[in-house]
């Protein structure tokens, strides 16, 4: 059997994690098996359907790398063929024509309410040989069967059986000759010859009244696998109130592809206790009956070391390239151009260490590319007194005369002048810290000096003793 997967999303809002971890496990499970990922693009929903959602999905699988090896398809080009299956039914006697109102249909669940009854369309077409009224246009219902069970071998949840009593008929083709979900998944997984359906566990009691559909059509049954919710800290369905936002949030946000795919392929699969996977571990690994059943957590603080662990790995110039975007538009935020400065490269490098995303690392890059535009206020009230203006003066005299400008001149020309003033590291290191980023935080000074350059340097430092000046006065 060749395995063929599918995604299929209904564009009325953007890609959400949750889809995002469903496409996932379909395109692991099709490359796992050496099948086809499908993208099929449920857009019948025509009142809430918009391009917008359409290209944002499309953005998202694209950023994310899941590339479909057929489609996408859109429902909207399928109608006429939906139709003819609706026709097919018609004749072989797996569907009628329903000429009840929606008014009547609630006045029969309300009833069934009231009585303690599960709330249902009562039948009362499905045998009727009654004239139908005029100026009423049909529904079309599928016949469910009245008897036996549906028994459904989930290859996540394992067996689920549904007994038949339990579902109504469900309309198939609505009055005003629109296909409905259940029938239009149905034609499509069947044409399209999907082996195996992967998707969220909320589509669990569709289940059994699409593959009374199928046999009703005499197509294969393919395998069903529900996954887990995907739930917030607080154990409820992660929403939006959790944080749950768009795929192309996270890369606004500064997260890499590689890192939030291997963060989804962990929310509800494992491989032993291993964190970390590759692309080709990810596609190698994957099954199916490694899935919890159970809802996995999504954990920001994970997602952030995972993330982390993919900025140190990237190679420089990767990482470069990568960071480029972020740091184009901080420094557009600022008014200012990039222009010289150190190689992006030996920056994304040197900051890789502390930054948790590609935002934080644009954010830490920039005193590289502009001087600080003001000092910590709270550190300088601290740092920039009357004796640390001599202690930098000292430094800037020896920074200024050095003739090799590399991190190991730098770090002696520091350490002598310590020694020279006879005071700790710290009554240099913060000063110049603050003169140098504008903040207290970052890498090693010496590292910083050597990238920023020579002449950039002594300026920044000779602008901050003017500070320490004009704090004694």
């Amino acid at each position: 059997m060749t395995v063929r997967t599918r995604f299929a999303p209904s564009p009325t809002g953007y890609l959400h994690i949750g889809g995002a971890r469903t496409a996932l496990f379909s395109y692991l499970f099709a490359r796992r098996h050496g099948g086809q990922f499908v993208l099929r693009i449920e857009d019948t929903d025509r009142a809430r359907s918009t391009d917008e959602s359409v290209q944002a999905i499309l953005d998202g699988m694209s950023w994310l790398g899941l590339e479909a090896d057929e489609g996408p398809f859109f429902q909207t080009e399928r109608f006429d063929r939906y139709r003819e299956v609706v026709q097919e039914l018609l004749a072989k006697g797996h569907a009628y024509r329903c000429w009840s109102t929606p008014e009547e249909v609630d006045a029969m669940r309300e009833k069934a309410r009231s009585e303690g009854r599960k709330p249902r369309y009562d039948g009362t077409w499905r045998d009727s040989t009654e004239t139908p009224p005029s100026g009423i246009e049909p529904v079309v219902r599928f016949r469910n069967p009245l008897e036996g069970s549906v028994v459904i071998d989930d290859a996540v949840k394992g067996e689920i059986v549904i007994d038949n009593g339990e579902l109504d008929d469900l309309v198939i083709l609505r009055a005003d000759g629109s296909p409905t979900y259940n029938l239009t998944v149905v034609v499509d997984d069947m044409d399209m010859r999907i082996s195996h359906v992967i998707r969220g566990d909320d589509h669990v009691n569709n289940t059994p009244r699409q593959i009374n559909i199928l046999e009703a059509l005499g197509a294969p049954r393919p395998v069903y696998a529900h996954l887990p919710m995907i739930l917030g800290e607080d154990g409820k369905r992660l929403s939006k109130r959790h944080g749950a936002v768009s795929v192309m949030q996270y890369a606004a946000d500064g997260y890499l592809p590689d890192a939030l795919l291997n963060y989804l392929v962990r929310l509800g699969w494992s491989h032993g206790d291993q964190e970390l996977f590759s692309a080709e571990e990810m596609s190698s690994l994957f099954a199916l009956e490694q899935v919890n059943r159970s809802g996995a957590v999504f954990d920001t603080k994970k997602l952030d070391w995972i993330n982390q662990h993919y900025l140190q790995a990237m190679p420089a110039d990767a990482l470069a390239l990568a960071l480029a975007p972020y740091l184009a538009a901080r420094l557009a935020e600022e008014g200012v151009v990039r222009e010289g400065g150190p190689t992006l490269a030996a920056v994304a490098d040197l900051l890789r260490e502390r930054a948790k995303t590609l935002v934080d690392m644009a954010n830490a890059a920039l005193y590289f590319y502009r001087p600080p535009a003001e000092y910590d206020a709270k550190a300088a009230a601290k740092q920039f007194v009357p004796t640390a203006g001599e202690i930098l003066e000292a430094a800037r005299a020896r920074l200024a005369a050095l003739d090799a400008w590399t991190a190991a001149d730098i770090q002696s020309a520091l350490e002598a002048t310590v020694a020279a003033q006879e005071v700790g590291f710290g009554k240099l290191g913060q000063p110049l810290r603050l003169a140098i980023t504008g903040t207290t935080a970052s890498p090693a000074m010496n590292e910083v000096l050597e990238l920023l350059g020579q002449t950039e340097s002594v300026r920044r430092i000779e602008t901050a003793i003017v500070a320490c000046s004009a704090a004694a006065s």
